[in-house]
């Protein structure tokens, strides 16, 4: 039996007049080790004295995360040996990764391009060398890329002449040239502003000091402004990108918390006496395109894919809704169409992640059927077979090997292998109890593996809570949620965002009256026959 521990009350400033007495004997390295372990406790004094702290949470603050949960790094951090692995057809899709070495020409497709042409010779010229050939040109020219700095907002000060009558005083004022526009903040600086904000977690304060280092002060209330004036203008373009998703093959959804300061002060409108806000992330995907929606209130993500889905037309077959397996993901409201519910895999697959230190061979044998599954998935896209092809192929390769793992599964169970109530028995009864809808891939067609799409898409509402912490009211959340729902949508479907939203701001009349043609997939189709037009 071990001896009670001394219980000893010591303040932490009394331990940090201790630490900085003892500082010469512990030198350099002890005394910022000391330090760092008296800050540590000092910081979980604080977040155990918060009736907020959950066990979880101690628990995510003092033991690593894991960095990845590939299955061999998972597989090795459990002290297991590599293994053959179990795939199918054997192939290898291991690609060069993005990202990683210097970026060509190409990477820049923004890049303003000037010709060169060259000071002495031009095609038809006699070769300067052998004096015998003609001089053609190439069709690739030579390249060379110089990459300068600016400030993200830019001003131009025109200093109009003024001349005045020296007899009647009359003063006379220099007409102001075409490009210096009519307003003060144009299309771009909106863009700029709205695009730091909401598509890069600058917050309005920080985006402030970096301009008045350069300059070119920029006040937040000043972008608040110019960003909640442009969002009314291109509503339009917010409520149409809502519209379609409704029509998705696949809608993606899931939420993460907010903080609205103006709903902490208001009693919740909803009658269940619900606090929490949060951010709903939809992503819908069909064929061609992919929209990304951005909802902050008190509703959760069910509840904003119900209200989504109220626009799609009656004649559409029933969707895919891809979420995790909580309750609050499902849209629930009475005359709701027929819905297809899938689960997502990655969220089965991660408790096994986390227990495999502890049930190493089980987990083994668990992660890799996965593995398998998710490289039979790689190979259907590498291979762009069509949903229906997809769905053939997975039933024949991953089929065989999650029957397999269910009777794994269940046999655990059966025959008294696995106690139901372990970490390995609640992950097995997870992945049990939600079976059908984990693997509607194998009986729908185009259905997805994972709800991943939505969590990266969730990214951008966490990186701006992380940066700028909070919205003031419910107003701005909802110009936060415009931005973001069209940032977001541009970059899964390859489009520039800060071209793209200046476009709708110089095009808000047509926007108003065609909203269709101006989604992030066609509003380059749009932007051509305006051009033509007027070449016309």
């Amino acid at each position: 039996m071990k001896p009670p521990v001394e219980r000893i009350e010591v303040p932490i400033k009394e331990l940090r007049d201790l630490l900085t007495a003892a500082r010469e004997k512990l030198g350099a390295e002890g005394y910022r080790k000391l330090k760092a372990a008296i800050d540590t406790l000092a910081y979980l004094t604080s977040l155990i004295e918060d009736q907020q702290t959950t066990i979880q949470k101690l628990r995510d603050l003092l033991v690593k995360p894991a960095s990845t949960e590939k299955t061999d790094k998972v597989l090795e951090k459990a002290g297991l040996q590599k293994q053959a692995k179990n795939i199918a057809n054997g192939k290898s899709l291991k690609k060069a990764k993005k990202g990683h070495g210097r970026n060509g020409a190409g990477a820049y497709p923004a890049a303003r391009r000037v010709p060169v042409a060259h000071a002495a010779l031009s095609s038809g010229d006699t070769c300067p060398k052998c004096l015998e050939g003609t001089l053609y040109g190439q069709r690739e020219p030579g390249v060379l890329l110089r990459v300068t700095g600016r400030a993200p907002i830019e001003a131009t000060i025109y200093e109009l002449r003024k001349l005045r009558c020296g007899l009647c005083l009359e003063v006379f004022t220099a007409a102001a040239p075409p490009e210096a526009g009519e307003k003060k903040y144009d299309e771009t600086s909106a863009s700029m502003i709205a695009l730091l904000k909401y598509g890069s977690g600058v917050p309005f304060y920080r985006l402030d000091t970096l301009q008045s280092n350069l300059g070119i002060p920029l006040p937040p209330s000043t972008q608040w402004g110019v960003v909640k004036e442009r969002a009314e203008r291109i509503r339009p373009a917010h409520e149409e990108l809502i519209r379609q998703a409704a029509q998705g093959k696949v809608l993606y959804n899931d939420d993460t918390k907010a903080r609205v300061l103006a709903l902490r002060r208001e009693q919740p409108e909803t009658g269940d006496d619900r606090t929490g806000v949060f951010t709903s992330g939809i992503v819908a995907t069909t064929e061609g395109w992919r929209a990304a929606l951005y909802f902050t209130g008190r509703q959760h993500a069910g509840e904003n894919l119900a209200d989504v889905l109220r626009w799609r037309p009656t004649d559409l077959s029933p969707p895919i809704q891809m979420s995790d397996a909580l309750s609050r993901n499902a849209p629930k409201r009475a005359g709701l169409k027929k819905i297809l519910t899938a689960y997502c895999n990655a969220h089965g697959r991660r408790q096994f992640v986390e227990i495999a230190p502890s049930f190493q061979e089980q987990c083994r044998y668990v992660l890799e059927s996965f593995r398998s599954v998710y490289h039979n998935d790689a190979l259907a896209e590498e291979q762009r077979l069509s949903p229906e092809d997809r769905l053939r192929f997975h039933q024949e390769h991953s089929g065989p090997v999650l029957k397999e793992l269910r009777q794994w599964m269940e046999a655990q169970f059966a025959e008294h292998k696995t106690e139901p109530n372990s970490g390995l028995g609640k992950a097995i009864s997870y992945l049990l109890r939600h079976w059908l809808k984990l693997t509607l891939f194998l009986r729908e067609p185009g259905t997805p593996l994972d709800a991943n799409l939505v969590e990266r898409a969730l990214k951008r509402a966490i990186l701006h809570r992380k940066n700028g912490l909070f919205y003031k009211t419910l107003n701005g959340a909802g110009v936060g949620d415009l931005f973001m729902s069209l940032i977001h949508t541009c970059e899964l479907n390859g489009a520039n965002p800060f071209e793209y939203l200046t476009e709708l701001q110089r095009h808000s009349a047509n926007l108003a009256e065609r909203p269709a043609e101006w989604m992030p997939w066609n509003y380059r189709e749009t932007l051509q026959r305006f051009t033509t037009a007027a070449a016309a």
